[in-house]
Parts: C-alpha cells; sequence; structure tokens
C-alpha cells in the first residue's frame, strides 16, 4: 500500500468500498419517508404540475427565470414535434443582488422585465429557484434567500401572485405557474419527448449545487390530503440535503468551513461549488502529515481558496501552467501525490451521482419497457464538463450496471436552455 492510499484509508475514504446497493436503499428509505412527511433529509417538496396534459402547439408564453445573478425573460412557443422557439429574449440583473431593495420594488422590476411581452400571450412560466414552499395553486411563498439577493421584505411574500398583482395594476391580466429549476429541467424533457413515448420523466442537475425531480403518483404523497385517486405530479427531491451517504473525516473537517455546517451535507460531496474546497482539504491534511515537499506543503497551507474548475484541470493535465493548483511549486513526486489524493473524490463523486440519478428512476417505478423508457433530462457544467476520473463517462457506466442489470429502460438527454423550456411547459400546461 503506498503513502497516498494508507493516508486516505485512515481518514476514511475509500470510494472503493462504496455500498452502491445499500445506498440506493438508502436513498429510497429517505424518499419514501419524506412523501409520507415523515423525519428525512429529503424534502421531498409536490410541484403540484402534472406531465401528463398536451403542452399546446404554437401558442406563445413567457417565461420568467430568476436563479442567480440575472434575471432573463422571453417568449417561447412549441412546434407539433415539441420543438421550442424562443424570441425577445433579455437579460437583466437579477433585483436585490445590486443592493438591498424592498419588496414593491422587487416585484415592480420583475413586473417592468415582464410587461413588454404582456400583450403576446395570457401566462407566464417562472422558474424561481430559491428555496420556496409551493402551494397547489403553482404559487411559491419564498422561504429564505440564497445567492446573496438583499431582498429581506420578499421572504414570506407569495412571488406568482405577487408578480400577478403588480401586473394587474397596470392593466396586464396573466396567469403565473411558479416551479424551480429542477422540475422545469423534467419539463423540458417533457417537451423534448414529444416524439417519443416516454412511460416517465426524471430532471437532474449537477452545476454549482444539485438536486434532482421526478414523477411520483398521488397514491405515494400520503402527506398530502385530498389528492386524487389516480395521477401524478412533479416532485423536487431536494437531493442535494441526502444525509446517509458515508462520510469521510475530510468531508467532516471541510463541513464546518463551509457557511452551512450541516446543511446540504451530499451536496457537498458532489457539486461544483465543493469539490474544489473539499480537495483543499484533502490537501491541507495530507500537508500537515508531511507527504508533500515542504515547499508545496508550505505553499498549500498558504492557499486559502481553490476552485473545482481548477483543480479538475490540474489533476485532468497536471503540467497544466494556469490556475491555482499549477502555481504551487510542486516536484513530480508531489504531482503524482496530489493527483492520488484527489482523484478518488472525482470518482467517489460520480459514484454518488449515480446512485443520485438511479434511485430517482427506480422510485418512479417505470421503465420495464423499452418502447417506453424513462426519459432523464441531465443539465448542469459539473456533470458535463467535469474531466478527471472521465467523469461523466464513470457516471454512465455506474447507471447501465445499476439501471441495465434490473432490466430497467431509460434515456439519458440533453436540453439547451433547460429552465427556460421546462417553464414555457408549465406556464402552458398550468397547474
Amino acid at each position: 500500500m503506498d503513502r497516498a492510499e494508507a493516508f486516505l484509508q485512515h481518514m476514511g475514504f475509500q470510494p472503493e468500498t462504496l455500498d452502491v446497493e445499500s445506498l440506493l436503499r438508502d436513498f429510497e428509505s429517505e424518499m419514501a419517508a419524506g412523501l409520507a412527511g415523515a423525519s428525512s433529509s429529503l424534502q421531498m417538496i409536490p410541484a403540484y404540475l402534472s406531465i401528463g396534459k398536451p403542452v399546446p402547439v404554437g401558442k406563445p408564453v413567457i417565461v420568467l427565470d430568476a436563479g442567480g445573478t440575472h434575471l432573463r425573460v422571453g417568449l417561447v412557443s412549441f412546434n407539433e414535434h415539441g420543438m421550442p422557439t424562443i424570441s425577445h429574449f433579455t437579460k437583466h440583473r437579477m433585483p436585490g443582488t445590486d443592493g438591498p431593495i424592498t419588496a414593491r420594488a422587487f416585484y415592480e422590476t420583475l413586473a417592468d422585465c415582464v410587461a413588454p411581452l404582456a400583450s403576446e400571450a395570457d401566462a407566464v412560466g417562472f422558474c424561481f429557484s430559491y428555496p420556496a414552499a409551493v402551494t397547489p395553486d403553482c404559487d411559491a411563498r419564498l422561504l429564505r434567500w440564497t445567492k446573496e439577493v438583499q431582498a429581506p421584505e420578499v421572504v414570506g411574500t407569495m412571488v406568482g401572485s405577487s408578480l400577478r398583482d403588480c401586473l394587474a395594476a397596470r392593466g396586464r391580466r396573466l396567469r403565473v405557474t411558479v416551479l424551480n429549476d429542477t422540475v422545469a429541467t423534467l419539463l423540458a424533457g417533457r417537451s423534448a419527448g414529444m416524439e417519443r413515448r416516454y412511460e416517465t420523466y426524471v430532471g437532474f442537475i449537477l452545476g454549482t449545487g444539485t438536486n434532482t425531480a421526478y414523477v411520483a403518483r398521488y397514491a405515494a404523497i400520503t402527506k398530502v390530503a385530498g389528492l386524487p385517486a389516480d395521477g401524478a405530479m412533479a416532485i423536487n427531491v431536494e437531493s442535494g440535503n441526502f444525509a446517509r451517504a458515508p462520510r469521510s473525516r475530510f468531508d467532516d473537517l471541510f463541513n464546518v468551513t463551509t457557511g452551512d455546517p450541516g446543511v446540504s451535507l451530499f451536496e457537498k460531496m458532489i457539486s461544483g461549488a465543493y469539490l474544489g474546497g473539499l480537495g483543499l482539504t484533502i490537501l491541507r491534511e495530507a500537508a500537515g502529515v508531511g507527504l508533500f515537499s515542504a515547499a508545496a506543503a508550505a505553499a498549500i497551507g498558504a492557499t486559502r481558496k481553490l476552485a473545482t474548475k481548477e483543480l479538475d484541470d490540474f489533476c485532468h493535465n497536471p503540467f497544466i501552467r494556469s490556475g491555482a493548483v499549477a502555481a504551487l511549486p510542486l516536484t513530480d513526486d508531489d504531482r503524482r501525490l496530489l493527483l492520488a489524493l484527489c482523484t478518488p473524490m472525482f470518482t467517489r463523486a460520480a459514484c454518488f451521482t449515480a446512485v443520485n440519478m438511479a434511485a430517482a428512476v427506480l422510485k418512479t417505478g417505470a421503465g420495464r419497457d423499452p418502447l417506453h423508457p424513462v426519459c432523464m433530462t441531465v443539465d448542469g457544467s459539473t456533470y458535463y464538463r467535469t474531466q478527471t476520473a472521465s467523469f461523466k463517462s464513470r457516471v454512465e457506466e455506474h447507471l447501465r450496471s445499476i439501471l441495465g442489470g434490473r432490466g430497467i429502460a431509460y434515456d439519458l438527454i440533453h436540453v439547451d436552455e433547460a429552465p427556460v423550456i421546462g417553464a414555457a411547459v408549465a406556464g402552458l400546461s398550468g397547474a
């Protein structure tokens, strides 16, 4: 056993020993508990959106996409093949990102963005990617802000009806349907699948953060009273909160350095916002026990921040000349050690990612008929751009083993502008 392997084992970091079947059972157990309203790390939030309604052909809908620094607005319609046409597309600063703003000013700013298109459509699909409690009429109450938005008065308000009221005061009466980005990603697959008869749909995002959505039968959502006996709706799993994945000492050390210790534990093991920081924790601990050369150890100890992309770029090409890792005074032995320490982190993330995706597909109960597979729409830069450990290929290899081994037919698809397309589907379909 070499020194890197021995060190990782000492710290409880052993991706090669992961029990995939046990992880799948734990995921299913947490999902079932969340649907029942029992104690669970997975919130399993009903989206109150059905995928069964047809998407109207040729009818325009306004799309509002609020999920980060920018607010995007456009007009979308679909042809008979499910192909979207996006027009009048504009991008604005997200209100509250340039300084504090009142609730009234926040909603008036949203209305200012929508108003120029209000005569072109009678509905808005509002992709609102912040923590919110969705209501049966497809509105949502903001629970808290993330991503540094400074609009405290908006917390606790109904974002859909507040926007609708602002527009109505201007003489523009529009129906507003609110959903989050992962449910929108699922619905984007619904559009892409209009000519391919899928049995059901899953949405998965692995980018800065991570989340999953799938379609559950009403009968399985026992925490919601009064649902019809038959039918199904999309469920926002909030899978980044999954808390039963096996953790190493590195994970615990890194967790306490984050802005929200104890929250989003699974997300901190697989997503782009965190893998760089976790990797830096691994390197610091290794430097602390003398595994690196003295010069490299000192430089690692002085490094305050490491972006996931910089670490991934180095692990893919350890002689790259740009980035924080390349700037370290590394000997060739240091480079070999760094690869041996950090590549397993990406390997583990690929396995966890596949388990998350497979758990959602299995929870649908679909995919037994090869004529009607499960459609999984996958979005996010970390999934598509991570190079270390052949990340995407490794995820798909795990999926073939898990789902193919069970005889589950599924398709992985990518839809350009998935949140926009999915919000359009929601806006046209309504509650």
